[in-house]
């Protein structure tokens, strides 16, 4: 049971950080480091065990994580397909059909350098293995803590609702995806309302240059046209990025009330992004997701995952050298 233990502690740590901050990358990675270490921990006591059925388990988990990868594969180059019909050739539609074709170019790479078995390749094919396998590992936490943080209780009482905007359709009309917001937003509101004083509901986004109105209007607009009350919509109109919608909501939330307490609501595929740049702009807040289609969820969810890298590309960019010096070294020994 020994074995258990790297696993039980590093769970520990993940509770005791949970009850401290909820808003952090780093409990996704803790709580991946945890499951990892458990899975381990399981599966070399299956094969130390040298019991016929203990190694048929064994196998039988790398051929399903074999597989998996296979499957993923195929549904990510299915849902790239299905969102550059859907949503038009951006280059922030790609993701989904760029992740598939990774994915098959490192089990090529690997597989040839397996095979030819020259120096060089060999220490490319180390250093891509090891680099997929981290940010398959990062990407597995984040999605995974993603979902739990998306299923946490909502605070019992909130001084404010603020929503995010998003791009208007036609420069002034609220698309699907905001609408799922503003709805959101609604069911929260009146939750919050139910428990006490009504909140404020603070619509957050600017104009942007293909817009007839900030987006922020537009969303007071579609709440009074759904029956919400005019006088309880405050409305940001300046922001243009996350980071701002925040920003300038924590300084209308300061002025009415310095100790505030707020939700935010965005989708579900933004909400733990959100919520870390919540945390890093000091915004006193728990954020919630509206639902998204289907086809849509995969692709944001890469297009998230990948802004976090981004924020923390030092630490990244550190480990990523690390495994191409690595490469150097698989090559060098070769």
């Amino acid at each position: 049971m020994f074995v258990y233990i790297p696993a039980a502690l590093l769970f520990l740590v993940f509770c005791w950080r949970m009850l401290r901050e909820r808003r952090r990358f780093g409990n996704a990675v803790i709580l991946g480091l945890a499951v990892l270490c458990g899975l381990v921990a399981w599966v070399s006591r299956l094969l130390r065990s040298g019991s016929t059925s203990g190694l048929v388990i064994a196998f039988s988990l790398l051929a399903v994580g074999a597989l998996g990868i296979l499957v993923l594969t195929y549904l990510l180059f299915v849902n790239g397909v299905r969102m550059l019909r859907k949503e038009g050739r951006s280059p922030a539609n790609l993701l989904s059909l760029l992740a598939a074709l990774s994915i098959l170019g490192v089990i090529a790479l690997v597989i040839t350098a397996a095979v030819v078995r020259t120096p060089v390749l060999l220490g490319v094919g180390a250093a891509a293995l090891g680099l997929s396998a981290y940010v398959s590992f990062l990407f597995l936490s984040f999605v995974c803590y993603a979902f739990l943080y998306g299923r946490l209780q909502v605070r019992r009482k909130a001084d404010f609702v603020v929503v995010l905007g998003s791009g208007l359709v036609g420069g002034s009309t609220v698309p699907p995806l905001l609408a799922s917001r503003l709805r959101r937003a609604q069911e929260v509101h009146a939750r919050l309302a139910a428990r006490g004083r009504p909140p404020v509901l603070i619509t957050s986004g600017g104009q942007g240059p293909d817009e007839d109105l900030p987006e922020s209007h537009a969303m007071a607009d579609y709440l009074t046209d759904h029956g919400f009350p005019a006088e309880l919509i405050e409305r940001e109109d300046r922001s243009t990025t996350t980071e701002e919608n925040l920003r300038f909501s924590k300084a209308i939330m300061e002025k009415a009330k310095p100790d505030y307490r707020c939700v935010v609501v965005t989708n579900n595929y933004h909400a733990f992004r959100a919520a870390l740049t919540a945390r890093r702009t000091g915004v006193r807040a728990q954020v919630v997701g509206a639902p998204t289609a289907s086809y849509f969820w995969p692709n944001a969810t890469i297009r998230e995952f990948a802004a976090v890298l981004v924020a923390y590309r030092r630490i990244n960019v550190c480990i990523g050298l690390l495994f191409v010096l690595g490469g150097v070294l698989v090559w060098a020994v070769r």
